[in-house]
């Protein structure tokens, strides 16, 4: 069991691999719209599930400075600030509504955030990162002992398989509720 355990543990890892960016990896610069997207890119560019999807577009960024996401940038250029944010779009996106996003990032583009205090809570956030991850592998473990136990994979391997993303959709809508019961939360205009 212990073996099994560890193989499982094993593929986990291998699929929730992400990267990231580290804090200190973060230009404290400006940079143009192509640099910017590459440098998105090249940092995050293992967490795309095909080689047709793009991490950020030059369409994307102007999309979500139309819609008030990030503010405009200054001279064409973009500063640490504006990269912090679209890192965070860049997760909260598959999770939550644009407006959602304009909501949790309004105060941040009223500049009533100031930019040391937006890279101290992305610095917090990076150093959350990994003891989460080790919640998030024990919670998927579990998960997939569960279906295990219900369906095991020697009887029925698809339908095991498909009993564990039934459960890991339920526990991830939960999530996304919860999150949209905090934005509403938040304060209001």
């Amino acid at each position: 069991m212990d073996k099994e355990l560890s193989e499982l543990k094993k593929e986990i890892r291998e699929k929730l691999k992400l990267d990231f960016i580290v804090p200190d990896d973060i230009p404290d610069m400006e940079l143009y719209m192509e640099q910017l997207t590459g440098f998105m890119e090249e940092h995050l560019k293992n967490n795309l599930r095909g080689e047709e999807d793009k991490i950020l577009t030059k369409a994307m960024i102007n999309n979500y400075t139309k819609n008030k996401l990030v503010p405009p940038p200054e001279k064409k250029k973009y500063d640490r600030d504006h990269l912090i944010l679209l890192i965070y779009i860049y997760y909260l996106k598959h999770v939550v509504s644009i407006e959602d996003i304009r909501k949790i990032m309004k105060p941040i583009v009223e500049k009533e955030m100031d930019s040391e205090k937006l890279f101290e809570v992305y610095t917090k956030t990076f150093e959350m990162e990994k003891p989460q991850y080790f919640n998030i592998e024990s919670s998927v473990v579990k998960a997939a002992q569960i279906a295990d136990k219900k369906i095991p994979k020697e009887d029925d391997e698809y339908l095991n398989k498909l009993l564990f993303i039934f459960m890991l959709g339920y526990d991830i809508y939960s999530k996304k509720r919860l999150i949209e019961k905090l934005i509403e939360e938040l304060p209001s205009d």
